[in-house]
């Protein structure tokens, strides 16, 4: 008897030890596959980096027009391309959840990436009238088709028909054979209160509120005039509650149900009011539309001008800082403030830039 005891004590130690084995092989070829480089290692950034972002880790992300999305740990520099799982090499939006996944929009879907993995999101049709508004959700334009946008709400990603306004639609009746749609999203924007914010191409900026949709389309934020259409790019709201929009006027948005302003027409919910008006003090100016607006650490505004630099607002104040190479302006496109409150700069043709302070650099490892 002792000696089977003896047996079966040694027999369950060995196959003890062997699972102890298995399960140690195992979280090693785990952690060997998630620690997988998937990208190509470069030297540098490319000349067109249309957005960045740092997500939660400090990693900076920087997403180009043309030549897919690069990854930035502070040592060097990743790039991913169609060929590592990229829906396309155009990407225009990056952004990350709660949980730190970072989520990339391209010109031909939304793609997840999780422990060096890229995922594709899969759009769902079955509810496309059916907005909803929760305090997670991601907003993603929609390069396919302007007359939708996409709600990832963690777990569907959500294809939502857009809503319409009247010169919207009169703008399809008047031109029944453009492919250009009037709704087509340039920007989101969430603001203090969780309202999501949606900038047009050229029927002006709207908010949605969870229950209902809210139209500005004055003529400084649409674009049915004649001219170029720049379309409303970027949309903040300052550390005073005032809404900026790429014009030369600023509104004081407020909520109808809450207004108590009996002279106000109950057609609108906001203050139009005159701001800064044209960047360079010129009355007949174009300083008044820009491609990007962020608020930095001390509450001041900048602005990216596409081929004017990066403009600073400090209360009245206003200072111009010139993008030039070789004497040349460069077109500008995305401001971005980091993690740190460090101010960065997209350029169309020339990479990234980095403010010291003083001026803005151009980024080199």
């Amino acid at each position: 008897m002792k000696i089977m005891t003896l047996l079966l004590l040694s027999s369950n130690l060995f196959f003890s030890s062997c699972d102890e084995t298995l399960k140690t092989n195992k979280e090693i070829q785990s952690t060997t596959e998630d620690s997988i480089t998937i990208g190509d290692t470069v030297s540098q950034l490319s000349n067109n980096i249309m957005v960045i972002y740092q997500d939660k880790k400090n990693i900076y992300w920087f997403g180009s027009w043309q030549d897919g999305l690069f990854k930035y740990d502070g040592k060097s520099i990743v790039r991913f391309t169609a060929k590592h799982g990229l829906p396309s090499n155009r990407v225009e939006e990056i952004k990350e959840d709660e949980l730190g996944n970072v989520y990339i929009n391209t010109s031909k879907g939304v793609i997840k990436y999780y422990k060096n993995q890229f995922s594709t999101l899969t759009e769902t049709n079955e509810d496309i009238d059916q907005w909803d508004l929760t305090p997670n959700d991601l907003w993603f334009k929609n390069f396919t088709n302007g007359q939708y946008i996409y709600r990832y709400d963690g777990t569907v990603l959500h294809k939502l028909k857009m809503p319409k306004n009247t010169i919207g639609e009169e703008w399809i009746k008047n031109n029944p054979s453009s492919p250009l749609s009037p709704y087509s999203i340039y920007c989101t924007y969430k603001d203090s209160n969780g309202n999501i914010w949606f900038g047009t191409s050229l029927a002006g900026v709207f908010r949605y509120n969870g229950k209902s949709f809210d139209w500005i389309a004055e003529s400084d934020v649409n674009e049915m005039h004649n001219g170029p259409a720049n379309g409303v790019r970027a949309i903040i709201e300052d550390k005073d509650g005032y809404f900026w929009f790429n014009t030369e006027y600023k509104y004081n948005i407020y909520n109808k149900s809450s207004s108590t302003k009996s002279d106000k027409d109950s057609t609108t919910f906001y203050d139009r009011i005159k701001s800064i008006g044209c960047l360079d003090g010129k009355k007949d100016g174009d300083l008044n539309e820009y491609q990007s607006i962020i608020e930095d650490d001390k509450d001041n505004l900048w602005l990216a001008i596409y081929l004017s630099g990066v403009w600073k607002v400090e209360g009245e104040k206003i200072k111009h800082y010139p993008i030039q190479v070789d004497g040349k302006n460069v077109p500008v496109f995305y401001l971005y403030k980091d993690n740190k409150g460090e101010i960065w700069l997209g350029t169309e043709e020339n990479g990234a830039f980095k403010f010291n302070g003083q001026v803005f650099e151009k980024f080199l490892l």
